[in-house]
């Protein structure tokens, strides 16, 4: 193959993976179950720590049962919140909402 069409083959492929790293890299796990979720823990979340923020335990599912995951602490993003982990009710069903940054 010649110098030119390997560099033309290179460059749709390059164009290819950019294209879809988008699309790869908002792809999420939606987790639907028919058990509702035990209330949620009380926790006391400790003192305030400088350029970190408190995400609140939750329950996750695994192996076909709630798992209490503990708070955290996680890195702060200036000019977001965090929005906790939180499970829905969707008519019969149940729908994990996994913890997430929003804009303020």
């Amino acid at each position: 193959m010649k110098t030119t069409h390997k560099r033309l083959l290179l460059g749709w492929v390059m164009a290819a993976a950019v294209a879809a790293a988008p699309t790869i890299a908002s792809a999420g796990v939606a987790i639907d179950i028919d058990i509702a979720p035990p209330p949620v823990r009380v926790e006391v979340a400790p003192a305030p720590r400088v350029g970190f923020v408190w995400a609140p335990g939750y329950w996750e599912w695994r192996d076909h049962a709630h798992v209490w995951i503990p708070g955290r602490w996680i890195g702060e993003r200036r000019g977001y919140h965090w929005a906790p982990d939180r499970w829905e009710p969707r008519g019969p069903h149940w729908h994990h909402e996994p913890g997430h940054w929003q804009r303020f």
